[in-house]
């Protein structure tokens, strides 16, 4: 089982789908982080996310891919 499908579902509706986009909030929550944490993986391009509207979004599948990058980048060191 996948972070992504762990840490995602805890998001869906009990009827609904998955969600596709996150809040900064729920990304941060995935990832164990603070609110302004997350912000600062954005910014630095860490994570990825997009403009909605004015609104800030992190694809749901995003911080597993954060971490499966931590991982390797820790593995090669």
């Amino acid at each position: 089982m996948s972070i992504a499908s762990v840490d995602s579902n805890r998001f869906a509706e009990v009827d609904g789908p998955a969600p596709i986009l996150l809040t900064v909030e729920e990304a941060a929550r995935c990832l164990k982080v603070g609110r302004t944490t997350c912000f600062a993986l954005i910014r630095s391009g860490e994570l990825e996310s997009l403009m909605v509207g004015g609104l800030r979004r992190v694809p749901a599948d995003a911080p597993a891919a954060y971490l499966a990058r931590r991982r390797a980048e820790r593995q090669a060191a």
